[in-house]
This record gives structure tokens, sequence and C-alpha cells, in this order.
């Protein structure tokens, strides 16, 4: 076989699979909390895929532990194939490697995540020093050239964080993240305590980036409206797992699952004075971690709960073209069921 065969199959095989291949992860805490519950995720090169819940569902703790970021004695169990190779499994030399050249995280809160007493520019050359081997010059020219691509001007690399904006902060930790050419960005919250036309720079920058590099991004946040305008498809995250699933716009305006709906529907709509004037919220608050109700973990908080929703728990099934759901109302519509003994409304036949 000729090394230009070779190198053609190699490519066809890499482009069958996706580029993040998540399958049962499962991460428990020390504590005994259970953060992750069997969560299935899968990103390929190029695609948008937005992670949503409130806080304490395990958004941030599925972005940590795809680069294995958790803290020492959290339990981690099932796969994470990044590029065909499964993280979890990896040495730990091979995982230094990966974070920031393999996949990089934009961490909420750019303030608390740049180095205070470092200027900005050392900051985004020091992963290219380690992961690049560049020559310390080297290094400062990549740092600039980054800056300017995400919209700031290269001589800001010798200012502190304490004299750049929120905005301005947060464009920083984009450039650090594509400073090693990942192939897959997390963006923990990139908006968060962001001023709405700062915020909209910021998603039409990472677009912008998705588009032209290629990359896989997961955006994480507890806005389903940013989510929608820039991710393809939308997971939906309640007690460590994910309870729905599909294109992003639809997950947002055709919710199927109670949370998703009720997660849309805390949101004013432009035009739509009901929603204006009146916001529908949820009561209550995620379950502790560790301390879950049996059954699904939603039917607490759930207005659409039946009896069996507090002793069954619901498994993510189909609830339309390339979407799922994990409610027990979305199975009785798929199947075509009756309805169950226990929904039977009082007075009905």
């Amino acid at each position: 076989m000729t090394t230009e065969t070779t190198e053609t199959t190699t490519a066809g095989a890499t482009a069958g699979r996706p580029l993040l291949d998540v399958r049962d992860l499962t991460v428990t805490y020390a504590s005994g909390a259970a953060a992750v519950r069997g969560v299935d995720l899968s990103v390929a090169a190029g695609q948008k895929l937005g992670v949503a819940g409130e806080s304490g569902c395990g958004k941030s703790t599925l972005a940590l532990a795809l680069l294995r970021l958790l803290p020492a004695g959290t339990k981690v169990t099932g796969e994470i194939q990044l590029d065909g190779e499964d993280v979890l499994t990896m040495k730990w030399g091979r995982v230094r490697a990966v974070r920031w050249a393999g996949a990089s995280i934009v961490f909420q809160g750019a303030m608390h995540s740049l180095n205070a007493v470092h200027r900005i520019g050392d900051q985004i050359a020091e992963p290219i020093l380690l992961h690049k081997k560049a020559t310390p010059a080297g290094a400062k020219k990549k740092a600039r050239e980054l800056l300017e691509h995400v919209g700031l001007p290269g001589a800001r690399a010798d200012a502190y964080p304490h004299e750049l904006s929120g905005g301005q902060r947060q464009r920083v930790m984009i450039a650090m993240a594509l400073a090693c050419d990942p192939r897959l960005i997390v963006a923990d919250e990139p908006t968060t305590a962001l001023d709405v036309m700062i915020q909209a720079q910021i998603l039409r920058l990472i677009e912008q980036l998705v588009a032209e590099q290629d990359l896989g991004l997961i955006m994480i946040s507890h806005d389903l409206a940013v989510l929608s305008d820039t991710c393809d498809r939308l997971a939906v995250m309640y007690a460590g797992r994910v309870v729905e699933e599909g294109p992003a716009r639809e997950v947002y305006e055709r919710a199927r699952h109670p949370y998703g709906k009720a997660l849309s529907a805390a949101f004013p709509r432009i035009g739509d004075l009901s929603s204006r004037f009146a916001p529908q919220g949820l009561p209550g608050d995620p379950p502790d971690p560790s301390a879950l109700p049996s059954g699904c973990t939603f039917h607490p908080r759930c207005p659409e709960a039946i009896a069996s929703c507090s002793t069954d728990d619901q498994a993510l099934r189909a609830a339309g073209p390339a979407r799922r759901a994990a409610c027990v109302h979305v199975g009785a519509e798929a199947e075509g069921a009756a309805r169950p003994a226990d929904q039977v409304v009082e007075g009905a036949p």
C-alpha cells in the first residue's frame, strides 16, 4: 500500500467518526455526590453543541471531566473518545499533550481565570512555549497574532488583566484557548456577566472561529435563547443527566421534556406580552447530587408528573426526527399508547 493510499484511508476513517464521542460518562465526587450520571454526547468537527441547565445540573463537571481536570478522589467511568483516543485511559503524559493542543477550555469568569500579576501576552504565550516548543520570540509573536485574531490590538499583550474590560478579558480567554490550534473547544459560560452588546460580539466571534477553523465546540450555558441562536444542537441537563437533546432551535421553541419547557418559558420573547409581563419560572431548586430523589429526578418540581414518575426513572427515547427526551409522556405519544391508569383524571370514564 502506498503512502498516499494510507493517508487517504486514515483520513477517511477519521472523517467517519465524531471528533468527540462520550459514552455512559459518570462522575461521582469523593463526597458521594453523583454530578454526572450516564451522559452520552457526540460532537463532529465544525459542529456546535450547546449544553443547558440550571446551576448544579452537572454542566461544568462534564466540561472538566472531558480533560481530566477534576479533583483527586473523583470517580469517573465510561468513555471519552477524543479523535479516537479514550481520554480516561490515557497516561498522564499523553493527557498533558492533549490539553491545549487537542482540546481546550474557555473557563467562566475571565477575571478569576487570568493571573492578575502577569501580562496577558505572557499568559497566552505560556502554552505555546510548553506545547509547541516555540522560542520566546516566536511565542510572543504568536500571542499578538492571536489577540488580533479575536479583535484586540496586538499591543494589548503588554496589558495586565485589570486594565481590560470584561469583554476584552473574555476575548483573551478565547485567544488562549486557540493558542495551540486545538480541534475541540469547550466554552463554559463564555458570556457570563457581559452586557448584551459585548455578549453578541463574543458569540459572533465564537461562531466565526468555528466556521473558519472547522473546530468542534461545546458551549455551556443556562440561557437556552443564547444557545439556540449559536449552536446546531442542544442537550438539556438535569441532575447530572441529559433529559432532552435535538436541533437547538427546535428544543428551544418546542421542548418535549417539562424541564426543557420550563427553561425556555423563563425567557421573555419579543412581541409576546404575556411572557414579558408574566414570565414563567420554575419553583424549587435542582436536587442535591448526593441525595437524589427516586424515580425521575425532576418529578418533585414537574407540573406534568404522574404517580409512576416517583418510582420509575425515564431513559432517553425518540421524541421526533433527530430528537430524544426522557419523559413518560413522550414515550406514551411515541408508542400511541392509551393514557396510563395512574394518569386518569377524576370523573373521566
